[in-house]
């Protein structure tokens, strides 16, 4: 596999057991500036030096686990906590972090606990919060809705009748990178939680599967066709991705109005459409739906991303070193400028630093209040059940499978 090497090397990639080095593996996005000036931050002072090597986004679970128990394994590599990591911590390829925390306490208590904790597994540390959380919100274009008298909707029945306005006017109402699988996942989740509550998932994710044929269940997947049978996502949301940046362009060039996307689509859009970004994008906490079980301010997502570290790797100091960075205030100031919510204690003393102050505080102000922050289901459930969901989940929206199809194919998935 060709990786990236994108700092502290002279060209080409070099395995991670080089003398003098840690190679830090990420996922490849806007998000890397970040990662790259704290690389440089701690090359500055530490005699072991860090390689920042990145794969891009649509490849980085696959690659990952082509790697993960090979000579080309990284020292620390980026992850999702909970269930992306559970399978590496099984087969025992992962460091425990607790020496690390023994000896810096602050590594753990500079954290807000409840995203900390998606990185514990059967009692020991084993990932540090490395970005900023990240909740699923709906984002807009301020100037579309605008121009067809269209507002964010608070309810379900809003949205459906926002999504009627916006098809007469020959906008497509919702953006869905429906070719990555993952982004129409979100309105499962999303829908679920609303209607059934966070509980559902939970049972099923614990090994009960009677739980996807719930009530509950069979009215979340009745109410997400409606809105597929609606139009809401046009007719060729299949050939859309966001990793190639074709989603969030359709919303900035104002050919839709809306996308249900991870807080990342700021730093997306500030990256790729820096005007539209600092004008024009809009965003809104998802609407509630009547009648439903979820509290509607409940939120789903990624509670954050997290370095984790291989048991092998031959520079444990330095690489505790280096993790010690993910809490100081350069990290949180170089987050928040990008946009994303570091979930370090000392984040809310900078939010006023952000690229966009009131987006920075939005977000806290919904995680802070959020009864429930559900993480992601193909990264609460273990990596061997993501390709079953994700097929699930588009030959829903497809039309291919109808409920029960669905139900059957989410009760066949792995859990351990």
């Amino acid at each position: 596999m060709a990786m990236t090497a994108a700092c502290g090397s002279s060209g080409g990639t070099t395995s991670a057991s080089d003398s003098g080095t840690i190679h830090v593996l990420v996922y490849g996005d806007a998000g890397n500036t970040v990662e790259k000036q704290i690389v440089n931050t701690f090359n500055k002072t530490s005699k072991v030096k860090a390689v920042l090597d990145t794969i891009p986004g649509a490849d980085y679970q696959t690659k990952l686990q082509t790697i993960i128990n090979t000579p080309q394994a990284p020292d620390v590599f980026f992850n999702w906590g909970g269930g992306s990591i559970a399978p590496f911590v099984k087969a025992g390829l992962l460091l425990p972090l607790d020496d690390f925390i023994a000896k810096d306490p602050a590594l753990k208590a500079n954290f807000l606990p409840s995203v900390f904790n998606t990185a514990v597994i059967d009692g020991k540390s084993y990932g540090v919060p490395m970005r900023g959380t990240q909740p699923v919100l709906l984002f807009s274009n301020k100037k579309v809705l605008a121009a067809d008298g269209v507002t964010p909707p608070t309810t379900w029945d809003e949205l459906l009748a926002d999504v009627t306005k916006l098809k007469a006017k020959g906008v497509t109402p919702i953006a869905l990178g429906g070719g990555d699988q993952w982004p129409t996942l979100m309105w499962f989740e999303y829908v679920f939680d609303r209607i059934a509550g966070p509980d559902v998932f939970q049972k099923a994710l614990n090994g009960d599967t009677s739980a996807w044929a719930s009530d509950g269940s069979k009215k979340a997947l009745s109410t997400l066709k409606q809105l597929i049978d609606a139009g809401a996502f046009g007719s060729n949301f299949d050939s859309v991705k966001f990793t190639d940046g074709g989603s969030p362009a359709l919303l900035a060039k104002g050919k839709a109005a809306f996308e249900l996307m991870g807080s990342w689509e700021y730093s997306t859009q500030q990256s790729n459409s820096p005007d539209f970004a600092k004008t024009d994008l809009g965003y809104s906490a998802f609407p509630s739906i009547a009648g439903g079980q979820g509290d509607p301010n409940d939120i789903v997502g990624n509670t954050n991303n997290f370095y984790s570290v291989l048991k092998k790797t031959k520079h444990p100091d330095a690489v505790a070193a280096f993790l010690k960075l993910m809490y100081s205030d350069e990290f949180v100031k170089a987050q928040l400028a990008i946009g994303n919510l570091p979930t370090t204690t000392n984040t809310q003393q900078f939010l006023s630093t952000s690229a966009s102050p009131d987006y920075s505080n939005f977000q806290y102000n919904l995680v802070k209040q959020a009864p429930s922050f559900q993480l992601s289901w193909d990264q609460a459930y273990p990596p061997a059940a993501t390709t079953a969901m994700h097929t699930a989940v588009q030959e829903f929206f497809d039309g291919k499978l109808d409920a029960d199809g669905f139900i059957k194919a989410m009760q066949g998935l792995p859990t351990s």
